[in-house]
């Protein structure tokens, strides 16, 4: 290709032109384990351009232009429940910013310890295919793969169970009481007649 041809660079690239302007303004990423599924927000911040946008699994939630404001903070909904999001944007020193997200009004970090406590994820696999299943232990929701679950509660001899389908696999989740009042209730999922053991988000 000679120097005075016109032609792009990027012959073959079909990614619009913009792509490299946005690569170099997103200054923050977090991933998000709600109970309908794991969300990604993603933030630009243009610190000459005063520009936000906030995007929540990809897709464009929030854009200003033009903010003489540097600081500051957007609020924004993720996931089907609409779970309240804000992101915080401090300054530091001199032009470094800082950015926290906030869920529900806690910091991510405290949001998910608080979180592990009042639900159980397991990962089901299952016809070739992978299934988060999420127990809201509050309400006792269910949700499987982002969806809320039609599920049908029954008393047994020692506690209950919590039956729904997964395909055509049977699938319950067993609450009983540990006889201990800080371990509280166990909840074990059960699929096929088999355990599935509980994962750490």
């Amino acid at each position: 290709m000679a120097s005075g041809d016109d032609s792009p660079i990027f012959e073959d690239d079909e990614s619009p032109p913009y792509s490299l302007d946005k690569m170099t303004d997103l200054v923050a990423v977090w991933d998000v384990a709600l109970s309908d599924g794991i969300h990604k927000i993603e933030f630009e911040h243009g610190t000459t351009s005063g520009k936000r946008v906030v995007y929540v699994d990809g897709k464009e939630e929030i854009r200003k232009e033009w903010m003489f404001k540097l600081v500051g903070k957007e609020t924004f909904c993720v996931g089907a429940a609409k779970t309240k999001a804000t992101i915080n944007i401090d300054a530091v020193s001199g032009f470094a910013y800082e950015y926290t997200l906030e869920i529900n009004g806690k910091s991510l970090k405290k949001y998910m310890e608080s979180r592990s406590k009042t639900t159980n994820t397991w990962i089901l696999h299952l016809d070739g295919e992978d299934f988060r299943v999420v127990l809201e232990k509050d309400t006792m929701d269910v949700w499987c793969n982002g969806r809320k679950m039609e599920t049908a509660g029954e008393f047994v001899d020692d506690g209950t169970e919590t039956h729904f389908s997964v395909g055509n696999h049977d699938c319950y989740i067993k609450a009983v009481s540990s006889g201990k009042r800080k371990e509280g209730i166990i909840h074990t999922l059960i699929v096929d007649n088999r355990e599935i053991p509980e994962i750490l988000e």
